[in-house]
């Protein structure tokens, strides 16, 4: 009993911190869409040789890094844009191992023992990725002088005795991806803090602490569990339940922020942001790019505008979360009047406030902040020209 509130109390303690980590990172969305955004712009009117040019890429690329904390910390809160298919867990442990070799070294024997026959999973294979990355990184470190990681995957079924020692795991049947290393092991006291944002054993300079953070929050929102074994001196295990999915196996379409081509045209564009700095960059880019731009800081300027307009508006851009009213809303209501008007919205929230907002990604054109220069052109020339399809 007091192992079931203890465990309880800490998974309290995660969800405050995630409500936490997710507020802060949905802010550095916008911040790191302005900072990227101008930097680009800046570095597009530069020569090579300009003396400017490489103290404007210093930000561009401390920028890109803030992106990737801002990133980890969503993935903590569990609050990321996934790209879930139906998928085999072993093909992705198989894919990954030429690559996983080269990272551990020759000092320590990887070895893989893949379960015959496993379940297909629902789960972002990228995320995935992530989590199996995270973990090897995570043991190579345990493991300075050399060793031995087991990855093993296994179709297993949790029942209540097991279930009442790991709440809330529920029991039932699950696919377990597990990885066992040699290391030194960690002691009650590490276990307990493993998954916390910016909580790390590695010296100054050596790990962010957000590795076991972001594998944490992508397991968990991917409907599965994950519980850490160790002891010090005798390394450690960490085992991945994920539910079964039915359904075929589904294969991914291109990567998030894949390069995508550059678009430019002379069309109408009503855009709606209410964050000033995000707006101001839009705007400059789509005028960049040719586009005629009306922009509205709020819902009524922008149903004066829309109203006022003579011509025709091919394409709003808006927010999905605003002040007065979500930005699906907003379109629903406009687009009566405006029947031929295609909608792109964008938002640096994650999924669950955007489906709270109306939003099925997948479902609808979207574009997630931080957002680039060539991302939004090449975004609203993409749905431009399906328009046109």
């Amino acid at each position: 009993l007091r192992k079931s509130e203890e465990q309880l109390r800490a998974s309290q303690r995660m969800e405050a911190i995630g409500q936490l980590a997710g507020g802060v990172a949905h802010d550095f969305n916008n911040l790191q869409t302005v900072i990227q955004g101008h930097s680009d712009l800046l570095l597009a009117r530069l020569t090579a040789d300009d003396p400017v040019r490489r103290e404007i890429e210093q930000i561009r690329r401390a920028a890109e890094r803030a992106a990737g904390l801002t990133r980890q910390l969503l993935a903590f809160s569990r609050r990321q844009v996934l790209q879930a298919i139906v998928l085999d867990v072993n093909h992705v442990v198989a894919d990954m191992d030429g690559m996983l070799r080269r990272l551990v070294g020759e000092d320590i024997d990887l070895v893989t023992r893949l379960g015959p026959g496993i379940v297909h999973v629902q789960a972002d294979p990228g995320q995935i990725e992530q989590v199996i990355m995270n973990l090897v990184v995570n043991a190579r470190d345990a493991m300075p002088g050399g060793g031995r990681l087991i990855i093993e995957t296994a179709e297993v079924v949790l029942d209540e005795s097991f279930c009442r020692d790991h709440p809330p795991t529920p029991p039932g049947r699950y696919v377990m991806l597990a990885l066992t290393d040699t290391g030194a092991g960690m002691d009650a006291e590490t276990r307990s803090h493993i998954f916390e944002p910016f909580f790390t054993t590695k010296e100054k300079g050596k790990g962010t602490g957000l590795g076991l953070a972001t594998v944490y929050g992508i397991v968990k929102q991917s409907g599965g569990y994950i519980w850490p074994e160790s002891e010090p001196g005798k390394g450690a295990t960490f085992r991945i339940y994920l539910p079964p999915a039915d359904g075929p196996l589904e294969t991914s379409g291109p990567a998030i922020g894949a390069a995508a081509r550059p678009g430019g045209g002379s069309e109408t564009i009503l855009l709606v942001e209410d964050e000033p700095v995000v707006r101001d960059l839009a705007r400059t880019i789509l005028a960049m790019n040719g586009y005629v731009v009306l922009d509205a800081g709020d819902i009524g300027e922008a149903r004066r505008l829309c109203d006022g307009h003579a011509g025709p508006i091919h394409l709003m851009l808006t927010d999905v979360v605003m002040p007065e009213m979500s930005g699906r809303v907003l379109a629903d209501s406009l687009v009566t009047t405006r029947p031929e008007m295609r909608v792109l919205y964008t938002s640096g929230h994650m999924d669950d406030a955007i489906a709270r907002h109306g939003i099925l990604l997948g479902s609808v054109p979207f574009l997630q902040k931080p957002f680039t220069p060539k991302g939004l052109a090449a975004k609203v020339r993409e749905v431009l020209d399906a328009r046109r399809g």
